[in-house]
């Protein structure tokens, strides 16, 4: 995602892909109308970083959703 600027198609598009990378089950925890834009780098950079890591376990999948609660409006 790096690559593409930073818009609000690709910030919502990033949002949507780790929720199904999570294996979220309640996708309204996932809608990138609750994130705050001004936070993209942050998100992208937990976004790059699921994507590099791949398989996550029960603890890293907790981890990361915590992360992304920072980022809620």
């Amino acid at each position: 995602m790096t690559s593409e600027k930073k818009t609000r198609e690709s910030f919502n598009q990033m949002i949507d892909e780790m929720g199904i990378m999570l294996q979220v089950v309640n996708s309204s925890i996932m809608d990138p109308k609750d994130y705050d834009y001004e936070k993209y780098d942050e998100v992208e950079e937990l976004y790059d970083l699921l994507k590099q890591k791949g398989r996550l376990t029960v603890a890293e999948t907790n981890a990361f959703i915590d992360e992304l609660k920072k980022y809620r409006k």
